[in-house]
């Protein structure tokens, strides 16, 4: 059995950014293997993010952005499980991340559950008439819309959106690996975005 030190402990959570036990625990199940007790804790911690979910998130920060030129302004919350984790580097600067994001992307609502279904009415009955002008046959009218109404969801669900600094991942993927790097619940919960001369 490898003598697990302090010193390891912390050089894996340095690697991680997981706690201390986690860490501990990652190395003794290993024999003291650094390369399998990260694999372990990264296993570990996506695996995790969904019980994670069911923590209470009380604590966090609320952010704004401001668009260069004051044409445009953010005020976001999020929120997570310890007052440490609102300090947290990574975390602030996720935040921020969504702050810049909600300027840029314009979303109307968090995710997916928040659309309205007179919102997904109207739009499904848009598609559809679309769909036809484009001389789509009837049979296929399902799916299109099925297509488009995911499509649709990128456009006014934040968790949805693929993040503007890398597209090939969505806001929701985003915190997931934030989530999980942590250690803790993170949650989204509310924003408002403001432009200049824009009817409330």
């Amino acid at each position: 059995m490898a003598d697990i030190t302090t010193d390891t402990i912390v050089k894996l959570r340095e690697k991680t950014g997981c706690g201390m036990m986690d860490c501990k625990k990652a190395l003794t199940e290993n024999n003291g293997d650094m390369e399998k007790a990260v694999d372990f804790l990264r296993k570990k911690g996506l695996a995790s993010v969904s019980k994670r979910a069911e923590r209470t998130a009380a604590q966090g920060i609320v952010q704004s952005y401001i668009h260069t030129g004051g044409k445009i302004g953010v005020l976001v919350e999020v929120n997570c499980e310890t007052d440490f984790v609102a300090k947290n580097d990574d975390f602030i600067a996720f935040v921020k991340d969504l702050g810049m994001q909600i300027a840029a992307q314009a979303p109307l609502c968090i995710n997916k559950s928040e659309v309205s279904e007179e919102m997904l009415s109207k739009e499904k009955e848009i598609i559809s008439s679309q769909a036809k002008t484009e001389g789509k046959p009837e049979k296929a009218l399902e799916k299109i819309i099925e297509g488009r109404i995911e499509k649709y969801y990128e456009f006014v669900c934040l968790m949805e959106q693929p993040f503007i600094k890398d597209p090939k991942i969505k806001i929701k993927d985003l915190l997931g690996a934030i989530a999980a790097k942590i250690g803790e619940n993170i949650v989204v919960r509310r924003f408002t975005r403001y432009q200049l001369g824009e009817k409330s």
